[in-house]
């Protein structure tokens, strides 16, 4: 009987913190297998632009007409949708 608080709060922990934060690792890590070239993306460090090559580990991102720059795939935090750049 002592140790059904603890159970109990070991169940809460895993539903409240561990859970979600493997569902946001499962999607991260599909988002980043998904990506291909014309995907429009942020970097983590708020860059935006379009994807023009992609490698096992690092992506060719274009951030202005003839400016690209090389990415971790990692560093990739978000996936817009398309036309999302030319509507800012």
């Amino acid at each position: 009987m002592s140790f059904l608080p603890i159970v109990l709060m070991f169940i809460v922990l895993y539903f409240l913190m561990i859970r979600p934060q493997m569902k946001r690792q499962k999607e991260q890590k599909s988002m980043m297998e998904a990506l291909a070239k014309g995907d429009e993306v942020v970097t983590a460090g708020g860059i935006l632009g379009k994807i023009t090559k992609v490698t096992d580990a690092y992506v060719t991102i274009e951030v202005a007409t003839g400016t690209e720059i090389v990415a971790q795939k990692a560093a990739i935090a978000t996936l817009l949708p398309k036309g999302t750049i030319k509507s800012l």
